[in-house]
């Protein structure tokens, strides 16, 4: 039989799961071996619609980040084209400039002394303003930076993390390009770097527990309500299946019973629990959370987050998590990838949970629609000349017409005349 679960906030299992116990005495679910616990991927559509129209958005962010890489930070026009596959952009560079203006300038110059001059693209003035943005974004937000750096290692078994990983997921968590060189040495009390990284062998590591880093996104809100309502609640998960969504029988009490395990904080050492263990489960739940609470968009790649298997002891199955934990995780398949979302975090396909830094992807994005808009405007106004055009030459057609008309007459009459004249000869 198939059941529909119903919202379970876990502050209170008493009042949210049956008072009576569905476990079969003679028979623990929990016992269960976890790999046996399947759960059916089904597809939530608002959710899908969160990644797919942040599409232009990245799009735009890769051109830009290409050019950004640049020498000079300009780059001939046809060179940005033949990357135009690895940016997975399905229109031509020259319709992308027009359909996105304000981003770039294209100018004439020569690549080399004596030749032809070509195309280049650079980066626009208005695009330089929101970088001067983005800046002060970041510098306001420094010290959460700080703090999501410092949790990520707090997070990690030997609280090292390799230098190449923390730069290829930056982005996820809104860190500043430039994290590792302007931010990282200005916190000696926290951070260290091991190694030389020319040979891509170097690691940041941790050089002081902070205590108020080490209280998860689920501590914290537990916290929050207790000073709101006077009510000390145990820190757990929030778990709400989508609508439409069924889970059998087996499977919704092992999930009831999962949720009344104590909450294990993806900060505390647990290299006491056996991998295959309900805790250790428990653990892994608690720190995929973790990660993508502080990620910028509360969703992150899942080979992403699989580079950091060791690191943060994930099993080889770990994706699995996603699935059988459906209430609280989403991995969408939108666009060919795996993408682990936070359910809380969203409503319908709207980002509730909004990071700081998520700012500058406002301005960016505000830039993005002021180009869009003059884009729309000049379309407007070509359709607007093109409609003037077609009624003046309908105008001189008819002018032209109507001259030839009155010619016809004219010669029309003159032959009646001639021939009048004619008949009054005779």
């Amino acid at each position: 039989m198939l059941f529909k679960t119903s919202s379970i906030y876990t502050t209170s299992t008493k009042h949210l799961l049956h008072k009576k116990s569905l476990i079969n005495p003679a028979f623990n679910l929990l016992a269960k071996p976890i790999s046996s616990l399947k759960v059916v991927w089904r597809k939530d559509p608002q959710l899908d619609h969160a990644i797919e129209q942040d599409k232009p958005y990245k799009i735009c962010s890769k051109v830009v980040k290409e050019v950004l890489n640049e020498p000079g930070q300009v780059i001939p026009l046809r060179y940005l084209e033949k990357r135009r596959e690895r940016l997975r952009l399905n229109v031509k560079i020259s319709t992308f400039l027009k359909n996105n203006p304000g981003l770039f300038d294209v100018y004439n110059d020569r690549i080399k002394p004596k030749r032809e001059p070509v195309r280049f693209v650079r980066v626009s003035h208005r695009l330089r303003n929101f970088f001067e943005e983005e800046k002060r974004i970041v510098l306001e937000n420094e010290g959460w930076i700080v703090s999501k750096l410092c949790k990520l290692l707090m997070m990690a078994k030997d609280k090292v993390l390799s230098v190449d990983k923390l730069v290829h997921v930056k982005r996820e968590f809104g860190f500043p390009n430039d994290f590792l060189v302007n931010l990282v040495p200005h916190y000696p009390n926290y951070f260290r770097l091991i190694g030389p990284p020319e040979e891509g062998k170097s690691f940041l590591e941790l050089v002081e527990w902070n205590p108020e880093f080490a209280k998860s996104i689920i501590e914290q809100r537990a916290e929050d309500e207790f000073r709101l309502t006077g009510i000390r609640m145990r820190p757990n998960f929030y778990y709400k299946l989508p609508p439409g969504f069924f889970l059998r029988k087996e499977m919704r009490e092992w999930v009831r019973d999962w949720l009344e395990l104590d909450y294990i904080s993806p900060y505390v050492d647990v290299s006491h629990l056996d991998q295959a263990s309900q805790e250790m489960e428990r653990r892994t739940v608690g720190v995929l959370h973790e990660l993508l609470s502080l990620s910028l968009f509360k969703r992150i790649p899942v080979p992403i987050l699989g580079k950091f298997g060791d690191e943060y002891r994930f099993s080889n199955e770990f994706s699995s998590v996603f699935t059988r934990h459906s209430g609280i995780f989403y991995m969408s398949l939108k666009g060919g990838i795996k993408t682990a979302m936070l359910r809380e975090a969203y409503k319908n396909s709207e980002l509730i949970q909004r990071d700081p830094l998520l700012e500058i992807k406002d301005k960016f994005v505000q830039l993005l629609e002021e180009g869009w808009q003059e884009r729309q405007e000049q379309l407007k106004s070509q359709r607007e000349e093109v409609k003037k055009d077609r009624v003046l030459m309908a105008m001189r057609d008819g002018e032209t017409d109507e001259q030839e008309s009155r010619k016809g007459i004219g010669r029309a009459r003159g032959q009646v005349i001639a021939v009048t004249s004619y008949a009054d000869l005779e």
